[in-house]
């Protein structure tokens, strides 16, 4: 559990502006715990809202603590692009003193001392650091490790017939293959897993996960500097690393990496696999043949991207946006879902998107998911699919499409399962 920044005996943080004078209006907010938030029309959420209060709308947090939610494409954009304006510190916050210890939001917004919570000059350089160690993994390394494992998990139930594809396959497979390029062996990279998905989906043994994955990145990051090795840990703290940055920032930045690297790219999987087993224009045609992966792919990050809704910034000063006033200190949550769907940008959406990547699904602006991040994750994501689709090449939804639902979560897009059918096939022994 994080904490919030140094704090007043009120519980703000000292120097923190009236907390009254930031709160929304809160005529027509939408609470994101709510029914609407969790059922699985969206998108209908999303129209109504903007509808109602345009590019930016109201919502409430647990314990009505109230927040806006960015729905305009280009609102998104200004809001990244103006970090001076729209910080990641959330010291400024003029809510704090409704915030309780143990508020379930914590540990989005209490500071931390990872990369997510540094603005300008400073988070630039330790952003290149992170850039600088993921950009040199080897691509062919990179798919050889994810066919390696994903011919292993597919072993595992390839002989029964039936599978749930997120438990059983996506929520292992990017877990397994990062821990690998980290430094991990394959049997610590297993070990991991359940630690990294409890962190993800807030369980009750979250905490308890997060000291696991903290003590075994501590204990790979003081064995590389003991012994360096070509791998991501080695080149965070010794290749790249001048000295600036402390073992304890690097050691938070790795834990942010795997875990951030890990949910998007199960999600991208489940999605991905969702949408070609049951839209018409991905499934399996009369020829057998299939529309791209990478197609299939880029539709779900415009349609279902998993990174819905991040929190986000605050606002350093009084400002205008999208015909609202935006109080000093407001928390302003960024839809990439909304903003994905933006009528000003995507008019027709039932036009197929194509290889237009234009969307926002891995943020923008100096806080987005690093270019060769996006890259590792699509390798994993594509690699996946394809190997799965290679080795079950009939596999097909077990249950009617509309009884598939998503993770009660306003923040994620995921499946909570994918069961499937298939013809029994032997394991490959080997792998590849």
């Amino acid at each position: 559990m994080t904490t919030p920044p140094s704090q007043s005996a009120a519980g703000a943080p000292a120097g923190s502006p009236d907390p009254a004078a930031g709160c929304p209006v809160d005529h027509g907010a939408v609470a994101m715990f709510g029914p609407r938030f969790i059922n699985d029309d969206r998108d209908e959420l999303y129209r109504d809202m903007r509808r109602q209060h345009g590019a930016i709308a109201p919502v409430t947090l647990p314990g009505d603590v109230p927040a806006w939610l960015v729905l305009g494409y280009k609102e998104l954009h200004h809001i990244t692009e103006n970090p001076a304006l729209f910080t990641r510190d959330s010291s400024v916050w003029n809510m704090w003193d409704r915030i309780p210890p143990d508020w379930p939001l914590m540990p989005m917004v209490g500071r931390q001392p990872s990369i997510l919570y540094e603005d300008g000059e400073r988070h630039a350089r330790r952003s290149a650091l992170v850039s600088d160690a993921l950009g040199e993994v080897d691509p062919f390394e990179l798919r050889g490790y994810a066919e390696q494992n994903a011919d292993a998990l597919i072993d595992s139930f390839c002989r029964l017939a039936e599978a749930d594809l997120i438990s059983q396959y996506a929520k292992k497979l990017p877990a397994l293959v990062l821990a690998k390029l980290y430094g991990f062996t394959d049997e610590e990279g297993a070990a991991l897993v359940p630690s990294i998905n409890a962190v993800v989906n807030g369980s009750a043994d979250a905490l308890q996960g997060r000291q696991h994955l903290q003590s075994s990145m501590g204990a790979l990051l003081r064995s590389r500097a003991i012994s360096p090795a070509a791998d991501v840990s080695t080149r965070m703290q010794t290749h790249f690393n001048s000295g600036e940055f402390s073992s304890e920032e690097i050691l938070e930045d790795m834990m942010v990496n795997i875990v951030a690297g890990h949910d998007p790219s199960a999600d991208w999987i489940g999605n991905s696999m969702r949408l070609m087993l049951t839209d018409e224009r991905f499934s399996a045609s009369l020829s057998g043949g299939r529309n791209s992966v990478a197609e299939a792919m880029n539709e779900v990050l415009w349609e279902e991207t998993p990174s819905q809704n991040i929190a986000g910034r605050w606002t350093t000063r009084d400002t205008h946006l999208a015909g609202k006033r935006i109080r000093c200190g407001d928390l302003l949550i960024l839809s990439f879902a909304g903003a994905n769907a933006d009528p000003q940008i995507r008019p027709d959406r039932t036009a197929f998107t194509g290889g237009n990547s234009a969307f926002l699904s891995f943020g923008h602006g100096a806080h987005r998911c690093p270019y060769p991040a996006q890259e590792i994750a699509e390798g994993i994501a594509r690699t996946g699919i394809e190997v799965l689709l290679d080795r079950l090449p009939d596999v097909d939804l077990a249950v009617p499409p509309e009884e598939l639902r998503w993770r009660p979560s306003p923040f994620l897009r995921g499946l909570e399962s994918l069961p499937v059918t298939f013809t029994p096939t032997s394991a490959l022994g080997g792998g590849r």
